[in-house]
């Protein structure tokens, strides 16, 4: 163990889940223990991932260098640079930004450094409905923004480089901030009838996706002209249940979004262009309310997608497979509540209830030539211009990811429970 801050404590953990690879636990109280507020209902990494924030409960945000573990900092021969930003209010949401523009750089960047890009902000969403925003490499509150009447759930910087933020709210709207001007300019999205638990932005920023928790709707708004384009989820299932998450796939041909009811969890494959339902992952379980998903994130080579349940702290799918490529071991006690992939992959953190975060160890994969060609491809084409093209048919439905099983159902392809992690 080693020291890492006055607040938080890492731990290298080498008995437990072989998956697990470090845990941040703070150093609060016991009297805090337990107590609503010490939730980690977000972390994010920062666009080259040389900083990892983390909502560690009571108002305060850590954020650190990255890598946590790293032989130097071990050994005392450099000093850590962690800050620790104090919000005054339970924080439910964080990112960082500006995120520059998807390229086709080298696979293998440069180690990216701390001490780089003097412009790296962090927007953290409060309990109070208002939006901190804050200078990651001086420490500075930079400004406020005022305008939601509730709770800040979810914040996505679009990756174009600009200092636009989208935030949701439980006020059920979305709102566009131009923080180049400090948040005077606002576009307000309208639309959800309660809650909205999630955001994302497709790659090609010409999409935002939001889910509604309790109105079960899945909304697709035009990031150009700020106008609603469709509901995916109307009136699709008929049983009671809620929408948790959703992320675009890193081509901005699938949308994956995440729901629960009081027997089951499954996440669906959408094709954000035609409003088609492309795919089902489901898991059905005995003890009745006991289980549910919590968030979910495309891996960044869009081979995999990550899943928080409350029955395992992490599980890692390939659509179109039977199995799990990676889950760990069960764990009632979980209480995952967020995810989110190291930039160039290989790791994944999850935040949970009590507010610790743990970095997994997450497959590496290398993708086939086929899947890079639909990637570019997909990133700027849509299918209703795919359709069109004089194509084969088995070419065209892969590119259009027509290809994937309409439905995987997890109780039928898992033998027993108590399965150890797979990688």
């Amino acid at each position: 163990m080693c020291s890492t801050g006055t607040n938080a404590e890492l731990q290298q953990e080498t008995h437990s889940d072989p998956a697990l690879v470090l845990e941040l636990k703070t150093r609060r109280p016991p009297s805090l223990e337990g107590r609503a507020g010490c939730e980690t209902w977000s972390v994010d990494f920062s666009p080259d991932g040389a900083w990892f924030a983390w909502s560690m409960g009571h108002g305060i945000v850590w954020v650190v260098a990255w890598p946590l573990d790293s032989e130097d900092s071990q050994n005392g021969e450099t000093v850590r640079e962690d800050k620790s930003f104090s919000c005054g209010h339970p924080v439910w949401g964080l990112a960082f930004g500006p995120r520059p523009p998807k390229s086709a750089a080298a696979a293998r960047p440069s180690k990216p450094s701390p001490k780089g890009n003097n412009s790296l902000l962090l927007a953290t969403g409060l309990e109070n409905g208002v939006i901190k925003i804050w200078n990651v490499l001086t420490g500075d509150a930079v400004f406020d923004l005022h305008g939601h009447e509730g709770v800040v759930r979810d914040l996505v910087f679009p990756q174009n480089g600009t200092l636009t933020l989208v935030s949701t709210s439980r006020d059920k709207t979305l709102r566009i901030w131009d923080l180049a001007q400090k948040g005077k300019k606002v576009q307000v999205l309208s639309g959800h009838k309660d809650w909205i638990s999630c955001c994302c932005v497709s790659s090609d920023c010409s999409m935002i996706a939001s889910v509604g928790r309790f109105d079960r709707m899945v909304c697709l708004w035009s990031l150009r002209s700020y106008t609603f384009i469709r509901n995916l989820a109307g009136g699709i299932h008929k049983t009671l249940y809620l929408l948790s998450s959703c992320d675009f796939s890193p081509d901005g041909a699938l949308l994956a979004t995440a729901a629960f009811s009081g027997s089951s969890w499954w996440i669906d494959l959408w094709d954000p262009y035609t409003a088609q339902k492309l795919a089902t992952l489901v898991d059905y379980f005995e003890d009745y309310g006991q289980n549910q998903i919590s968030a979910v994130q495309f891996s960044p080579n869009g081979l995999h997608l990550a899943m928080v349940t409350d029955d395992r702290a992490l599980r890692i799918w390939e659509p179109g497979q039977k199995g799990m490529e990676m889950q760990t071991k069960v764990d009632r006690d979980s209480n995952g509540l967020c995810c989110k992939y190291h930039p160039q992959g290989g790791v994944v953190a999850t935040g949970t209830r009590d507010g610790h975060v743990r970095f997994w160890k997450a497959p590496r994969t290398v993708p086939s030539l086929c899947h890079l060609c639909r990637s570019i491809l997909r990133h700027s084409v849509s299918t209703h211009q795919m359709e069109p093209l004089p194509l084969p048919k088995r070419i065209l439905q892969y590119l259009t990811y027509r290809d994937v099983p309409p439905k995987t159902s997890l109780k039928t392809c898992c033998s027993s429970d108590e399965e150890d992690w797979e990688g």
